[in-house]
């Protein structure tokens, strides 16, 4: 059965028609959907009644339903939602001066691993479908105008390349809810195989890279995905990339406490991505997770120092404030929590 939110804004036309439905009423659909943002088809009312009751059976919508909300002091909201069969995910909205952001998850848990991340705490359990996906974008429409998303929640976006693309290209489409390419950014923690498929797409997404340690060997204690791509191979596929598509590559750096945070690691890391060209580091705090208590938030001044070390060899780096502290903002605390895993 196809979903409303799964289907491309172009595809509705000659799928109505394969249905034996009026395919002159695509128009009159997508101004249901992404001009007046319905999320039932009763509420479609340029359409008729008759008409409407057939969508209803055909295309029905996805549900997500809001379980929880959990607000932080400094406006940031975290969404737990509920889907169809009964599975969890997370979504965050993050207010600032001239924007809203997003940001979306692509599956229920994650495979990858990662050691301070709460998202892979309990496994993988499934990848998401582009509808759900897409869901994930209306529940957070819902709450406001937004302007910007990041794929860095829930799951590795690489690891559900198919389903992922689908439901970014809806999200960009003119006819659908048109938020612009270069305000939609993926994050992968390094899965190599998708910086070819993505850079092929021929869309100006952007695109940031987890990498979080300068070496291979803290690197593989931190991120286990690095034993399968380890960093010289990952740093490979990112110069391809920039070289194929003339994008800048962001590397996200999360700061732990006695782990990465060293002179030597900053000094180590500013070699490494110089190799890539354009390529410029985002540095994180960590925020706290439940599940490593030993996990610990480095002071401003080891994060000052480590921004030094950076731009003084000349790499662009940005200096991130963790948002959402107070509303477990990390990826996944929300979902452990309600698993009894917190």
């Amino acid at each position: 059965m196809k979903k409303a939110w799964g289907i491309m804004p172009d595809e509705w036309k000659a799928i109505l028609a394969e249905s034996g439905l009026r395919p002159f009423r695509a128009d009159q659909i997508l101004q249901a959907l992404y001009r007046d943002w319905i999320d039932d088809w009763d509420k479609a009312t340029t359409l008729p009644k008759d008409f409407r009751e057939r969508l209803k059976t055909d295309f029905p919508f996805t549900r997500a339903e809001t379980l929880e909300v959990s607000s932080s002091a400094d406006g940031t909201e975290k969404l737990l939602l509920s889907l169809e069969d009964g599975q969890t995910v997370e979504t965050v909205l993050i207010p600032a001066k001239g924007r809203f952001t997003q940001c979306i998850s692509t599956q229920v848990g994650c495979a990858m691993g990662c050691v301070f991340c709460a998202s892979g705490s309990k496994g993988l359990v499934r990848s998401l479908a582009a509808d759900e996906i897409v869901a994930e974008y209306m529940a957070g429409r819902k709450r406001g105008d937004i302007t910007n998303i990041v794929v860095m929640g829930m799951g590795e976006p690489f690891a559900n390349y198919d389903e992922t693309m689908r439901a970014l290209k809806i999200i960009n489409a003119g006819r659908g809810p048109n938020l612009g390419a270069r305000h939609i950014t993926i994050s992968t923690c390094g899965v190599v195989p998708g910086f070819k498929r993505l850079a092929a797409e021929g869309i100006q997404f952007e695109l940031s890279v987890s990498l979080h340690a300068p070496n291979d060997a803290l690197r593989s204690y931190l991120m286990p995905v690095n034993r399968r791509w380890p960093i010289d191979e990952l740093l490979a596929a990112c110069r391809e990339y920039t070289l194929a598509t003339k994008r800048i590559i962001t590397f996200e750096y999360t700061v732990v406490s006695g782990v990465n945070d060293s002179r030597a690691c900053a000094e180590e890391l500013a070699e490494k991505v110089r190799s890539v060209p354009m390529a410029k580091v985002n540095l994180i705090p960590l925020s706290p997770v439940s599940h490593r208590p030993d996990m610990k938030t480095p002071d401003e001044k080891t994060m000052l120092m480590f921004l030094d070390v950076l731009m003084k060899r000349g790499v662009q780096t940005m200096l991130r404030r963790s948002r959402g502290k107070d509303a477990d903002a990390a990826c996944g605390q929300l979902r452990l929590r309600r698993l009894g895993g917190c």
